[in-house]
């Protein structure tokens, strides 16, 4: 386990966003475009897209069928517990709930499953703050 960000952030290449909307106002398209220009590999999760940011769109996390490296969650903290079920088939080196989002209970649940959790922290800024850009 991994508790330092910063190591967290280089192990990751390929990033499932949980909640990834296309309207580009919105803060999870603007920290997956972020993300992805910074060379992260985006897998979107949204069930009413085919594609954003120009990768396929999945309706769920068990539709994904390759490597994810982590899981970044943007919906609400009662939803989150169900959504890292799913997650912890998918064995990502890390669930990251973004600004807000908290739920120990799903916390726990991946910790046992030996999987990083950062809770209530944007990736972007994360990110940003690594590379001293902001």
């Amino acid at each position: 386990m991994i508790e330092n960000i910063d190591s967290l952030l280089e192990i990751i290449k390929i990033i499932a966003v949980v909640g990834l909307s296309s309207k580009p106002d919105r803060a999870s398209h603007v920290v997956s475009e972020y993300m992805q220009k910074q060379g992260y590999r985006i897998i979107p999760v949204y069930p009413k897209e085919e594609k954003i940011l120009g990768e396929k769109v999945y309706r769920s996390l068990s539709e994904i069928k390759e490597r994810v490296d982590a899981v970044v969650i943007f919906r609400r903290s009662e939803e989150v517990l169900a959504i890292v079920k799913e997650a912890i088939k998918l064995k990502p080196a890390v669930i990251w709930m973004q600004e807000g989002i908290i739920n120990e209970e799903a916390a726990q649940l991946a910790r046992k499953s030996n999987i990083d959790v950062v809770m209530d922290k944007c990736i972007l800024k994360e990110h940003a703050r690594k590379e001293g850009k902001r």
